[in-house]
């Protein structure tokens, strides 16, 4: 069994209509609860999850789950890796592997959780990065609009979770975060990574593996791509489209 930190210190715009000031992400209603409850609920639905740090609005969410022993909450950091680190600090003693999910999917399934830390059980890696094949998506979820990156396999949409060796954290941290500000323009990481890997990009050809490969050289650590069937994975509320879907698919 392992912890799951959810990363709950972002902040968005435009989700609803009168979402005109930022919000933050993991307090916007979906029905009658909040959307990180969703994401909490998937993992402690899971039996391979004996934990939730939530690094995100501690006031506005302490008193909801000051009752449950599983959950602890902490103050979220001003960029994506300092809520992290405010997470992973306070796991004592350090674990070998923690599940880091966002607090923006609250369609994630304990299935989807399940399937994907399934999948890295048996496999060495600092780093396993889940992708949505499109056709899952789009069949699961018509009308879903997401950010797509073509692959030799087929275009594959960004999962919003990854299980971290966490004795590699400081090592890659700094660069990671540069990758993290990337991810929603794929031609721009691309050129990060080299003229060979953006030419293969723009040609349709580079496959998994060399993106696995590439990325693991640029952290300077072993990454794991894992194919995920559960469009969950990948859809993250970002703008009022994908609110849309939620509150369908959520009967809210």
């Amino acid at each position: 069994m392992t912890t799951a930190i959810i990363l709950a210190g972002g902040k968005k715009t435009g989700i609803q209509r009168d979402n005109k000031e930022p919000l933050d992400e993991a307090l916007i209603p979906i029905g009658n609860r909040y959307m990180v409850e969703y994401v909490v609920d998937a993992l402690l639905g899971s039996q391979n999850i004996e934990r939730v740090i939530i690094s995100g609005p501690v006031k506005a969410l302490e008193e909801k789950y000051k009752e449950d022993p599983r959950i602890t909450l902490v103050k979220n950091g001003e960029r994506t890796i300092d809520t992290l680190y405010e997470g992973l600090r306070i796991i004592k003693p350090p674990q070998l592997r923690v599940l880091i999910v966002t607090a923006d999917i609250p369609l994630l399934t304990t299935q989807a959780v399940d399937d994907f830390l399934d999948s890295c059980k048996y496999s060495e890696g600092d780093l396993f990065y889940p992708v949505v094949p499109k056709k899952i998506s789009e069949g699961k979820y018509p009308g879903i609009k997401r950010t797509y990156v073509r692959l030799r396999e087929g275009s594959v949409t960004g999962g919003n979770m990854f299980l971290l060796n966490t004795y590699v954290f400081s090592k890659c941290a700094r660069r990671a975060q540069e990758l993290i500000d990337l991810r929603k323009k794929p031609l721009r990481l691309a050129s990060h990574v080299g003229l060979d890997v953006l030419l293969r990009y723009i040609l349709g050809i580079l496959s998994l593996k060399e993106a696995e490969k590439k990325v693991s050289s640029l952290l300077g650590i072993k990454g794991v791509v894992v194919v995920s069937n559960y469009a969950e994975v990948g859809i993250d509320v970002d703008k009022s489209s994908d609110f849309k879907i939620a509150q369908k698919a959520l009967g809210a």
